[in-house]
This record gives structure tokens, sequence and C-alpha cells, in this order.
């Protein structure tokens, strides 16, 4: 029988129990915080924010988190902005942050290709279906790039295209790598490169498969639905995924920061990627909010229900039990 996920909103002494658990006496480094923010054609819901509006609490749980000696990493799946970005983004909502806390999805992509991938020297370049982030990101780790946000491809394809493509004129044999984030201005002469550098060997990778993303109330199309045809074109083949819940991600964060999973708490708002990236990431703790994805413990009760977090609460600010 499962175990029942502890509800701890309005729970002072159950709060300090919860975390107690992720004490090293002042030695402990806890993932405690998985966000969603705003872009600038999308305003998403999540854990700390919605939009321009901080959740009540949000700043005062944070440096309760910290006075603690806790250390807070923002891991999130939105690929379309930098660590940098994300850092000025949280400093506008009063957050105080430094780009080392930030750890994206697109980060994360560009630490595999540069540090774990071994790509041939003459075939180290990626292709990219994404957003500035993701450009950002493999710039740090001086991974060369094509595509993305280079205007020669958002354009409608032309019959030129076509041969050129198909006799390989147009394509770059330096391309090693196809990575697919979330893409405003995906295209059908995008995915016509990136076809073409999958079929040619190319590796094919992804900064995460979420399937939509949360924005106004609905539900929109997300990084997952950006590489779902190339996936069918490639006759079922799955990328590589570099978001959560991907184990390849925790791996990452784990090789920076180098802290022990058993002391270490994943909070979200979303059951199949933040609860479950730390139950099979072997985290000490889950904790969900109902700030998000997620609305209702229902959502994790039941017959068929396979991914419950350890705790719940209705919003991030509660954890300072008041």
């Amino acid at each position: 029988m499962a175990v029942k996920s502890k509800f701890l909103t309005g729970d002072k002494a159950g709060i300090e129990e919860f975390l107690d658990r992720f004490d090293e006496r002042r030695q402990e480094r806890n993932i405690s915080a998985r966000w969603y923010t705003e872009t600038k054609e999308t305003r998403r819901i999540g854990v700390l924010w919605s939009g321009d509006h901080l959740f009540d609490g949000t700043v005062g749980t944070l440096e309760m988190l910290r006075s603690k000696g806790k250390q807070v990493v923002f891991v999130t799946n939105n690929s379309t902005k930098s660590r940098a970005d994300y850092k000025q983004k949280l400093e506008s909502m009063g957050i105080p942050a430094s780009a080392n806390e930030v750890f994206g999805s697109a980060y994360s992509a560009a630490i595999y290709i540069s540090r774990i991938l071994s790509l041939p020297p003459t075939q180290d370049t990626v292709f990219v279906i994404g957003e500035s982030g993701i450009e950002t990101e493999l710039d740090s780790e001086s991974v060369p790039h094509i595509g993305g946000t280079d205007p020669a491809y958002n354009r409608p394809i032309t019959p030129a295209d076509y041969t050129a493509i198909a006799s390989s004129d147009a394509l770059d044999p330096s391309v090693g790598v196809v990575l697919v984030g979330l893409d405003y201005h995906v295209n059908y002469l995008k995915l016509a490169y990136a076809l073409a550098y999958l079929r040619r060997g190319a590796k094919f990778l992804a900064t995460n498969m979420d399937s939509t993303l949360p924005s106004a109330g609905s539900l929109f199309p997300g990084a997952g639905s950006i590489a779902a045809p190339l996936v069918a074109m490639m006759g079922g083949q799955q990328p590589t995924a570099l978001g959560k819940p991907s184990q390849a991600m925790m791996d990452a964060i784990e090789g920076k920061f180098q802290f022990d999973r058993a002391k270490a708490c994943m909070v979200g708002d979303r059951l199949d990627t933040d609860i479950k990236f730390g139950l099979e990431g072997g985290l000490g703790g889950t904790l969900c909010v109902l700030t998000g994805v997620t609305r209702s413990e229902e959502d994790w009760e039941g017959e068929g229900k396979d991914v419950a977090p350890m705790a719940w609460v209705r919003e991030l600010g509660d954890l300072r039990g008041g």
C-alpha cells in the first residue's frame, strides 16, 4: 500500500519535522525550489510566481530556508531563457539569486554535449530548434551551433531548399547533434533541416519532453510537442532528454553541486516532471505545491496513480508555518 502524502499547511510541528529531514549540520545542499517564470509570449504558473504576481510568502520562505543553512537551487525545464536571464527575473521579483543557483534544461543540455558526449572534432556543431536561452548556454560551454534564432531559418521553405537539402549542399557537414527545445517560431524549414541531419546520423537531444505548458489558465504546446514530429519522422526514435524527469539532468546537478541525495528535497507543482524527478533520483524528499499544474491531492491519490509526493502544501509560503 502506498504511503499517504502528508499535508503540511498549517502544521507547524510537521513542517519543522519535514525540514529537519534535510539537515546535515550546515552542510546540506537541498534542491528546494522548482519554478516557472514569465517569457515574452506566455505567462506561466508554478512554485514561486504567476506572471508578474509573486505568491505570498515566497521571499520569506526562501530566506527562512537559507537562514537554516539550506542551499536553494532553482531547477527549470524552460529552455527559452539562460541562467543569467533567470537571475535577472528572480531579482526583479525581489528574490536575491546568482546565476550559479539556476540550473535549466538549456544549461543541462550544454553540459551534456560539452562534457559527456564524445563528439569527433569534425562533427561537434549543434543544429538548434529553440530560442536564445539554448544558444547562450551553448556559448557558455564553447559549443558551436547553427539554426536557433538565426533569421536565415525563420522563413518558408522554397523549391530551391528542397533540392539543396536533398543533395546535402545546404547541410553543414560539422553538425553532429540536433537539439530541440521550445521554439516559438518552429517551421517546416527547421524541421526539414533537423530531419536531414538526423538521417545522416546526428545525435537526437531534447531539452525536455514536456508535452504542454500552463498559461493564462489553459494549456499550450510544450517542448515535447516541438520534438514530436521528428520522433514520428524517425520511426519512433526518442531523443535523449536533458530536463526533468530525466536522470541525466539529476546527474549533471549532482556533479555540479556535490550534494547528498538523501538530504535533498525536490519542490514542484507537476507530478510527471518535478515529483517524478525527485522520486527516480532517489532524493530524500519531494514536496508538491498546488499553485501550478497540480491542483488537488486527488491528482495522485487513488487506483493507478504511481507518482505521489512525500508531502504537500497549498503554496510555498505555507512552509513558514505561520
